[in-house]
């Protein structure tokens, strides 16, 4: 069995299992946890966090803001490459992989 990577997450709920979601965030170099957290702080901290992680680290952060899962992707998006997945429950996972 091959071990799961940046290019499983999808942007579907329904084609990425809580499984291999909860793998990626095991594995990530960083998991930040933004729930009950309002923009900017996500934003900020995301871009403190890319800025520490080497080449091809990936990190996690979880929130259940939705603008957070538009503005976290633009903020870093110079630094990073972003997917967003939603669990299905108002949940929402910012996978976030720098370059």
């Amino acid at each position: 069995m091959s071990q799961t990577s940046w290019e499983d997450v999808v942007e579907l709920p329904d084609e990425l299992s809580d499984e291999t979601a909860e793998e990626l965030r095991t594995d990530a170099a960083e998991v930040q946890d933004m729930t009950g957290e309002v923009c900017p702080y996500p934003q900020v901290e995301a871009k403190k966090a890319i800025a520490g992680l080497d080449q091809g680290d990936l990190l996690v952060q979880e929130t259940d803001h939705v603008p957070s899962t538009e503005n976290v992707p633009k903020a870093v998006d110079d630094d990073a490459d972003a997917k967003v997945w939603k669990s299905g429950d108002g949940f929402y996972r910012i996978f976030l992989h720098k370059r």
